[in-house]
């Protein structure tokens, strides 16, 4: 397997994506797109060590052009401080909304312009990577040129901030990386929840016709509590039932803690296998 590193802005190191491509892949394949968690800060969790496990584990046979793992820039993390007055700015990690969901778009942008994958792509996002998976079809964040994906696959997601922060209220760690990413804004918080916002701003406004969402969880994970996923398919259900859209919305129960979902790659391989079977189906249908 060959990865290759780009840059798809010069003004942060963290502003970069990794790719590895399929050999004579068909037409009709998908590229796989993903963005790593770590509440928005965690330094130790990166695109490469994300996509590495998943990537040897994927079975051949499934129709993959190619996949890419995103980077974006990190708020600060109080276990990893950095000291403004000697960090080069390049490697300084501040970031604050939208920074982390711009970069996203970059990067997306980035992608397309490059490999030229329509909307034949699956977003997969874990934690808060999952948070900008549907932050990026969301009426406020989408990406301003080019396709939407055909499916996001949220694993372990964060959909709705403030009922997060109001589930682990005992652990001050919750309200800390929520104001370390978002400020202390709660109305803000709701602005950025997939889950939350409705109407044009949200989710159900612009990604419509022919896509799906699946949405892994595991009910052992002690971290992002299964209510977020219950509340995401709430909200996505709601345009349903309007009659406004034709989407599939799938849930998928994983195994396992937290980060177990991507570490060593099984749970992740086999929530991508997952969708890619749901896709084939709906083509097919």
């Amino acid at each position: 397997m060959h990865l290759e590193t780009h840059s798809y802005s010069p003004s942060h190191s963290l502003q970069t994506v990794i790719t590895t491509t399929t050999r004579n892949a068909p037409k009709d394949s998908y590229w796989i797109v993903l963005i790593h968690g770590g509440a928005w800060r965690d330094p130790t969790q990166t695109a490469t060590n994300y996509l590495l496990p998943v990537s040897k584990i994927l079975p051949p046979t499934l129709p993959i052009a190619g996949i890419a793992s995103i980077s974006y820039r990190l708020s600060a993390h109080p276990s990893h401080p950095q000291d403004p007055q000697t960090t080069d700015p390049y490697d300084f990690r501040a970031a604050k909304h939208p920074d982390h969901i711009l970069d996203v778009q970059d990067a997306l942008a980035f992608l397309q312009n490059k490999y030229g994958f329509g909307d034949r792509y699956v977003l997969v996002g874990h934690s808060c990577g999952a948070t900008l998976a549907f932050q990026s079809v969301m009426g406020g964040y989408r990406l301003a040129a080019g396709l939407a994906p055909r499916a996001i696959l949220g694993v372990a997601g964060i959909y709705d901030l403030r009922r997060l922060r109001d589930a682990h209220s005992d652990v001050s760690a919750y309200q800390e990386f929520i104001e370390g990413a978002f400020g202390a804004d709660e109305n803000l918080w709701d602005e950025v929840s997939p889950a939350v916002v409705e109407g044009k701003g949200g989710v159900g406004d612009e990604w419509r016709k022919g896509r799906l969402a699946v949405l892994a969880h595991s009910v052992d994970d002690g971290l992002v509590d299964l209510d977020q996923r219950e509340a995401m398919k709430s909200a996505l259900g709601q345009w349903e039932e309007k009659g406004q859209v034709e989407r599939s919305v799938e849930t998928l129960d994983l195994k396992g803690a937290h980060d177990e979902a991507w570490e060593n790659g099984n749970e992740l391989a086999e929530a991508i296998t997952f969708t890619l079977a749901k896709l084939a189906g709906s083509t097919s249908a």
